[in-house]
């Protein structure tokens, strides 16, 4: 949840232009992450739990690729995305791991 937080707050100072663009995309692709785990969790079976963690750890790759994307455009050189950064690599080994732990 911390993580949509801090994409929202960084999405909100991109150009209003790219309010159907990026921004929407990445904001997506965050509220994805923890609403799968969520539903994955109340599926109630283990199979179905670990194929909605699998599409969360998707939706934290396609967010890793999105904020690469925007550190590249020239509307976001002067944004920090030092905590960004730290909460989906956080969260990428939490969903690693959990995804592990439902292998065995």
């Amino acid at each position: 949840m911390a993580l949509v937080v801090e994409i929202y707050a960084l999405t909100d100072k991109f150009p209003k232009a790219e309010i159907y663009g990026l921004t929407s995309q990445m904001r997506r692709a965050a509220v994805f992450i923890p609403s799968n785990i969520a539903e994955g969790r109340r599926r109630g079976s283990r199979k179905d739990y670990r194929q909605f963690l699998l599409i969360a750890y998707g939706s934290g790759a396609e967010l890793e690729t999105q904020i690469e994307i925007a550190k590249k455009l020239f509307f976001s050189k002067n944004l920090n995305y030092i905590k960004v950064d730290a909460l989906l690599l956080e969260v990428m080994r939490i969903l690693n791991k959990m995804l592990s732990n439902l292998k065995t």
